[in-house]
This record gives structure tokens, C-alpha cells and sequence, in this order.
């Protein structure tokens, strides 16, 4: 949300959790040039560091931070928390998958890669 003020947002990631398998991951990727659309002067290293932390807190481990000792469920809830920062959280929507690392992937090619 490169203009949190004027409401102008685009996908840049996504993040899938999955409680039956305890699972939590992000995929992201910045599309600089809409971006800059948005914003000339948004500052894409800290939108990708910002995009980057999030990956790092469902990755678990030092690189959650704060975040590292909580289980799955607890970093994804603390990741979709409402902010008022460029990178928010969307809508959860909910669904079923026996696969959740293929979903993701799936989800980020739809979602935020769009049709090549």
C-alpha cells in the first residue's frame, strides 16, 4: 500500500496457514514497476525488506524475531494483524489443502505473479 492515505494497494505476497500441519509460510515479490505506478517515490528496499521480515517470521527461527519461539499459529495471526504501515495484510480467506506448500505456490502465481 504504497499511499496507506489514499488507499492505493497491490498484491506483493502471500502468506498460507494450515493448523493440521502446523504450517506457515510466505511467498512475496515486488513488482517495482507498479510501485512507482503508485508512487515515484516509494522506497522499494524498504517495501522488500518489509516483504522479507514477513517471510522471515513464517520461516520461524532467528529471523522471526520476537516471533521465533511461537508456534505456527501464533506468527500467523500476529502477520495478518491490521497496520497502518505500506506493507497490510488483505482479507484471510479460508480453504482446504492436503498439499500446502503446493498451494502456495499456486496462490502467489494467481494472486500476485497474474497471468504471464
Amino acid at each position: 500500500m504504497p499511499r496507506v492515505e489514499r488507499g492505493e494497494q497491490f498484491n506483493a505476497g502471500v502468506v498460507l496457514y494450515c493448523r493440521a500441519k502446523s504450517y506457515v509460510a510466505a511467498r512475496t515479490h515486488l513488482d517495482e514497476a507498479k510501485l512507482h505506478a503508485l508512487d515515484p517515490g516509494a522506497d522499494a528496499a524498504g517495501v522488500r525488506a518489509a516483504l522479507s521480515a514477513v517471510e522471515g517470521v513464517c520461516a520461524g527461527g532467528a529471523a522471526a524475531g520476537q516471533a521465533a519461539g511461537d508456534d505456527a499459529g501464533r506468527r500467523f495471526r500476529w502477520l495478518i494483524a491490521p497496520r497502518s504501515t505500506v506493507v497490510q495484510p488483505g482479507p484471510v480467506h479460508t480453504g482446504l489443502t492436503s498439499d500446502p506448500e503446493a498451494e502456495v505456490e499456486r496462490l502467489v502465481e494467481l494472486l500476485v505473479l497474474g497471468p504471464a
